[in-house]
């Protein structure tokens, strides 16, 4: 993989203990490259689809074969706990997920007609996890046991996606592995060595594809898999080299120095840090010591990931993920070990977190992750997003990577847009091109940034070119938060780009998408609004020109719901000299 061109950092990888208050922030400038890169080539998904013909073939069956444990080694700990409300539903006989419910009675694991997502939950066995956090094991075992028969009366022998797709298969290592007592309790030997031999036949599986599978999380999720089936299974030293070797090289290459993960996904980094502590608890279950590279992956990647919560622990809305409740991050956190603080500056990673009192400024200040390692990133370069306590006031809609009963495909592709941040948009086009295939095209490629402390408070100025190719402009933000968060000053800037010769005006817009608890009535002169909040602070928006009106819009929970809100629109005409649009948002009570 072509590691993203970055500007050095000097944030070195922290211990377990370190505290991440000690990253200063960065004076002076920073310029962002993104690569040129357009996804994969047409060779590329042309070996990947012979890959994966290949695993119908006899030749890769017979490679499966082999010895497999007539026990596990021991049963690690799983440590982060199940949704109950999942659980509950599926003792009651059916599976929810993201809004989706199936009937038990009605699973076809030969005919799986379900979302991506879902059959993902299904295929990990994920949903073990939400099944031992509700009843008593008794009442337990025989769901699963049921269910992990069915799956492996279509599955068990037969390779095919995306039952074996690397990252699910990795997952079902490990969810096997932490609810053994579930799945492995029966007096049935036959059952019980068909379960065992799907461990052992899946261990091969990934030493085989593990490599070749897509970059990112899947892929490092792929690595762990490996690792913790060397560790479960009796003669598994060989394999535990080989996968440490594999993982160490693709933690290096699916993160960032600050701890980011590559897709700069808020949501692929709490499954990495998932995944990573459910491999330490295998590692500690045989007693073993984990290995210093991976505590220090988990030092870095815990930082990096609460560096993007609000005031109230929730996370922001950025590339695709939702905002996953306080309670989640929490219990991810706990699972990981890792006792610190939010990370200030993810300079790589490319978020800034400004912090006053009880508000907090999250911002988008580096291009789009590349088109290989994402299926859901957003166009959403200098977005940001302001809370004030526990309430959301500028948000972004969020939540394109989480389809599911309500939020349809059309809808996953419109909250990847521009429009769908709080940001400029220039001629009603998105700073970075969304593709028919869904991947990410031409736009942004360089995003400059300057970030300083000063008596008058935190200063962010970033500017991307995303539309200097198409519009002749660039698009500058600066933004000042006040010593104690009372005042969100900004300014934003459509400047000539270098050796344009674009005439003739652009419309643009600025969208400011309020939280869900939020209420906007725009003043007399129309250039400004009163944001009320039930029970909570006021606050009000004063733009200095153009023309200001309140739309609907969406904001998607970490569920994937979506919850109508309420944007803030200041739209104007930008001549070929550019233009300059001040505003503030100021608590007022």
């Amino acid at each position: 993989m072509v590691k993203p061109v970055i500007a050095p950092t000097d944030h070195e990888p922290e211990s377990a203990a370190a505290d991440p208050l000690d990253d200063t922030i960065e004076p002076g400038k920073r310029l962002i490259r993104l690569p040129a890169d357009k996804g994969l080539s047409l060779g590329d998904r042309i070996a990947n689809h012979i890959t994966r013909l290949t695993w119908r073939t006899p030749l890769h069956a017979f490679r499966l074969k082999g010895r497999f444990p007539l026990k596990l080694l021991g049963v690690p700990e799983d440590p982060v706990p199940g949704d109950t409300r999942a659980g509950t539903a599926i003792r009651a006989g059916h599976f929810l997920h993201r809004g989706l419910k199936l009937p038990l009675a009605n699973l076809d694991f030969a005919a799986l007609d379900v979302a991506p997502t879902f059959a993902d939950y299904l295929h990990s066995f994920a949903w073990l996890r939400d099944l031992a956090a509700t009843g008593t094991r008794s009442d337990a075992v025989p769901i699963a046991e049921t269910m992990v028969r069915q799956w492996l009366g279509v599955h068990g022998e037969t390779v095919s996606e995306p039952a074996w797709q690397a990252d699910n298969t990795g997952w079902r290592i490990l969810f096997w592995a932490a609810h053994a007592p579930l799945i492995l309790s029966s007096s049935d030997l036959i059952y019980r060595s068909a379960v065992l031999n799907h461990l052992a036949r899946a261990a091969r599986h990934l030493d085989r594809v593990a490599d070749k599978t897509r970059p990112g999380i899947g892929q490092m999720v792929a690595w762990v898999g490996i690792v913790a089936a060397s560790l479960l299974m009796p003669g598994g030293e060989p394999r535990q080299v080989f996968g440490e070797a594999g993982l160490r090289k693709v933690l290096e290459t699916s993160f960032y120095a600050d701890g980011g993960n590559i897709s700069r996904s808020p949501q692929a980094q709490l499954d990495a840090i998932m995944a990573l502590s459910m491999l330490a608890r295998i590692y500690d279950m045989r007693r073993m010591e984990v290995p210093p590279f991976l505590q220090e992956m988990l030092a870095r990647t815990v930082p990096a990931l609460l560096g993007l919560t609000h005031s109230d622990g929730g996370m922001g809305s950025w590339q695709g993920s939702g905002a996953t409740a306080a309670a989640d991050i929490q219990a991810i956190v706990r699972a990981s070990g890792v006792r610190t603080r939010p990370l200030k500056q993810a300079r790589d990673w490319g978020y800034q977190r400004l912090v006053a009192n009880k508000v907090v400024l999250l911002a988008d200040a580096a291009p789009p992750p590349i088109a290989r390692v994402t299926e859901a990133g957003c166009a959403s370069t200098l977005a940001f997003e302001l809370s004030d306590g526990d309430e959301r006031i500028v948000v972004n809609c969020g939540g394109a990577a989480l389809t599911g009963a309500t939020i349809p495909a059309d809808l996953a592709r419109g909250l990847r847009t521009t429009a769908a941040h709080s940001t400029l948009i220039l001629a009603d086009s998105n700073s970075t091109a969304i593709l028919a295939n869904g991947s990410l095209g031409k736009g942004v490629t360089e995003v400059e940034l300057d970030r300083r402390e000063t008596p008058q408070g935190s200063r962010l100025e970033m500017s991307h070119d995303g539309y200097a190719r198409r519009h002749g402009l660039i698009h500058r933000r600066l933004l000042i938060l006040s010593p104690n968060g009372r005042e969100l000053r900004g300014e934003d800037m459509l400047l000539p780009a270098p050796r344009s010769r674009r005439k003739g005006d652009k419309g643009f817009a600025l969208r400011f998408h309020l939280g869900p608890n939020l209420s906007a009535s725009l003043t007399a002169d129309k250039l400004g609004a009163l944001l009320r909040i039930g029970g909570g602070p006021l606050w009000q928006f004063r733009a200095s020109e153009g023309a200001l009106d309140v739309e609907e819009s969406l904001w998607v929970d970490g569920e994937g719901r979506p919850h109508p809100c309420e944007q803030l629109v200041v739209t104007g005409s930008a001549p070929a000299g550019g233009a300059s649009i001040g505003w503030i948002f100021k608590h007022i009570g």
